[in-house]
Formats: C-alpha cells, structure tokens, sequence
C-alpha cells in the first residue's frame, strides 16, 4: 500500500480520537522518545484467531492471510504460530499466555475480546510485544509493549450503503450485524449514512445476531434474519458479522437477491453459484495491518500506541472482481467521488446512531 510506509511511529491522536469515544495519552516529547527496537535475528510472532477461526471467510482469515504473506516475503527471518480458540473462546487470555510463556516477541490478538487479555498480559510480561487488532487499550504511548491496530470501518461502509443505496430497486435495503456492541453499531452507521445520501427515501432494516462473541460464528441464525428482510422487501443486505456472514449469503444467493460481504472480498471465497449474488465487500485490510506490524518489528522500529486505517491511508475500501464489475461498474464514479470528499474531509461519516441522526439532519437542512 503506497501509505503504509508510514506506518510509524503509530500514535496517531487526531485520527484516534475521531474514531473511538475516548481520548488517547499525547506522545511523549520528542527527548524522551524510546530508542529504536533492536531488530532480532529471527522473530517468533504468535497469532491468536477469534471464534470462526480459520475458514471463516472474513477477520480471522485476514489476520491470517497476513501473517503467510510474512513467512513468505522474510522466510528464515521468521517462526510462526497460529492458534484457534475454542468455539465459546473462553480461552483467549490462556493461549496468548501460553505464546509469551513460550517467549514469543510479537503476540497477535485478532478481535475486540482480547483486549483484558492483553491488557493484562502485557503487564506479566513486559518483555513481549502485543498487537491488538479492533480493541482499546487506554494510555498508550511508544514506549509501550502494545500496539492497538485500528480501522474506521464506518468509512468503508459508507461506500458500501451508497453502493446498496444506488442499486435498489425496492428503496428497502438491509443491515446484519454479530454482537451488538459499538465497534459493529459503528459499520451499521456508516453504512446507513451512505444508503440515506445518496437515497433519502431509502428504509433500512437492521437486526442483530446476539450479544455476545458467539454471535460471529452463527451462520444459521443470521440466515434466518436475513430471510427474513428479504421477505420483508429488501433487495440488499450488509453483514458485518464475521463467520455468520456466510448464511446472509446463502440467503442472498437463494433469494436471488444481492448481499455485501465484510472483511474481505467474499465473492472470492464464496461458493461458485453464490458469486454473481454479492454486490461488493467492504474490505478492512486486516492483512496488511499483521503483514506491516511484523515488517516494523523486524526492521527494529516497533512503537507502542495506536494505528489507525481509514480510507485515506487505504486500509478501508469496497471490492471490485470480475464478478460484480457489470454491477458496480455504471455505479464506481460515484463511489469514486464519494471516497475522495471523505478523504478531503468533505463528508465526515457518523461512528454511532446519535451522530446518524444528526448527519441526516444536515442532509434535510442541505436539500
């Protein structure tokens, strides 16, 4: 990615703030900055995977595919571990331990639920480094042994609801998110805000799998609601619900209707009858965030705080393939536009239903 060189130091205050509901520590003055890391001679990185693990289509196989594009580009360099949790993951915390007891320099958490555990951990051993993929820690700086890799998906998905927004043909699309918790109700805003821009008659109905981490590794359920809002008369569905997106798309495909993956480009791994049925994919560059953490820790320049990707530094975006471009194709100058005045900061996209309803507020005033 042409912006990733940048890609520290990684305190990147303006942006965080923006994005979460907290504030983070400033950076340290300049003299007090830590020396660089010393670069080992060959780096031991353990990975983590959330509920789903591998084979889930979406966020883990991302980490994942990030931590194979490592192997491969600093073979020798490099000894890797992938572990996958249980089906509850309540064993999250005690495979992150086992990777530091087992003294690992760089320890991957994929997912907002491992953020006690490594907040915790990073303090029994302060001589492993933590990199904490969609959760928080408070009080960061470079000097620490953590690093929170953020997105702000809300962008991506602002991009995906004016694509779903443009191509309906009902003006009643759909949203199917895994937990309930702020992280995803932030997707669910960005991605009505672009559907009410771009179609202010627009209805969008919205459903949640659960409330608790189980809720991203329930396929069945999720096919059920999103049966259910095709039934109701929506002719596109948004899931950001991880390994139950997969029945959202079998949904999609036996309604013969269109639905838009999350993560990754999911018309890639979606079974072959099922592609011609996925409008687009709000990509969250997952493997380049791992691929990127590894590279800086290996060339001695690990920081502590938080990185963040939006569109601007092109950690978010929507799919293209061969498979949607007649789709997406009469509809991308508009998107094309939509994503440079986001860049520009000429439409700022809401994280959470509060700032929704007075972004759509602005559109009435404005029309």
């Amino acid at each position: 990615m042409r912006r990733l060189g940048k890609f520290l130091p990684v305190c990147l205050v303006g942006l965080l703030i923006s994005t979460m509901m907290t504030s983070c520590v400033q950076p340290a003055p300049e003299e007090s900055q830590p020396e660089e890391t010393a670069a080992p001679a060959q780096l031991e990185v353990g990975v983590v995977l959330d509920v789903g693990g591998l084979g889930d289509e979406s966020f883990n196989d991302a980490a994942h595919a990030g931590l194979k594009r490592a192997e491969e580009e600093f073979q020798g360099r490099i000894v890797t571990k992938c572990l996958e949790p249980s089906d509850k993951g309540d064993d999250r915390k005690e495979l992150m331990r086992r990777l530091a007891e087992e003294g690992f320099d760089l320890v991957f958490g994929v997912g907002f639920a491992f953020t006690d555990a490594v907040e915790q951990l990073s303090e029994a051993f302060p001589d492993c480094h933590f990199a904490l993929i969609d959760g928080f820690v408070p009080g960061l700086d470079e000097s620490s042994n953590v690093i929170c890799l953020l997105f702000k998906e809300h962008e991506g998905s602002f991009l995906v609801g004016a694509a779903a927004g443009l191509i309906t043909k009902t003006d009643k699309v759909g949203f199917v998110g895994g937990m309930s918790i702020p992280l995803i109700e932030k997707w669910e805003a960005g991605y009505m805000a672009g559907v009410y821009y771009v179609n202010p008659t627009c209805e969008v109905l919205s459903d949640y799998v659960g409330s608790t981490p189980e809720a991203f590794s329930n396929p069945q359920r999720a096919k059920e609601l999103a049966l259910r809002q095709f039934d109701a008369g929506v002719d596109v569905i948004y899931h950001a619900a991880g390994a139950s997106g997969k029945g959202v798309i079998e949904a999609a495909a036996e309604r013969k209707l269109l639905a838009i993956g999350a993560d990754s480009d999911q018309t890639l791994t979606a079974e072959e009858p099922q592609r011609p049925y996925i409008l687009t994919s709000m990509v969250k560059r997952v493997d380049v965030a791992v691929y990127e953490t590894i590279r800086a820790f290996l060339e001695g320049q690990f920081r502590g705080g938080y990185f963040v990707l939006g569109l601007a530094e092109e950690g978010v975006d929507y799919a293209e393939n061969p498979w949607n471009e007649t789709l997406i194709g009469p509809i991308k100058p508009m998107l094309e536009e939509l994503k440079r005045q986001i860049i520009e900061g000429k439409i700022v996209v809401p994280v959470n239903k509060e700032e929704l309803e007075q972004f759509k507020a602005s559109l009435r005033r404005d029309r």
